[in-house]
């Protein structure tokens, strides 16, 4: 399976890894079955809020995205000209720019979200929650 991780999954996978069960922790770290993706307006929207000091890291973001992206056995996942243009396709369920990125660039790349928000739920693309992996 395909699966766009969301921010704040993968934040809590190396900050707060308590929030994860046994069996999510084994999900989120079976690479051979799984490609996860971490894209880069996750990064993005991490080192804005680390900016504005809504977001703390252990170091600072361009160190830690891709120091636990290779750590984690992850691939990064580019924005694409066809993922940012999609996006105006999406019915207008919610406003954040992010989320209606990864929602966008997980139809065009076939892949499901893996995210505990569940407004990505009311997208048409297939999404994952912790509960659904525990």
């Amino acid at each position: 399976m395909k699966l766009l991780v969301d921010t704040h999954i993968f934040i809590w996978i190396f900050i707060e890894p308590q929030r994860f069960t046994e069996s999510a922790r084994e999900f989120l770290e079976d690479v051979r079955s799984n490609q996860f993706f971490l894209s880069h307006a996750s990064a993005w929207e991490a080192s804005i809020k680390h900016g504005t000091k809504k977001l703390k890291l252990p170091v600072d973001p361009e160190l830690f995205f891709p120091d636990r992206v290779r750590r984690a056995g992850y691939q990064h996942l580019r924005i694409d000209l066809d993922h940012v243009m999609s996006v105006h396709k999406l019915p207008l369920i919610h406003r954040d720019p992010f989320d209606r990125l990864l929602v966008s660039q997980a139809l065009a790349e076939n892949m499901t979200i893996l995210s505990n928000d569940r407004v990505f739920k009311k997208y048409k693309s297939d999404t994952l929650s912790l509960s659904d992996i525990s």
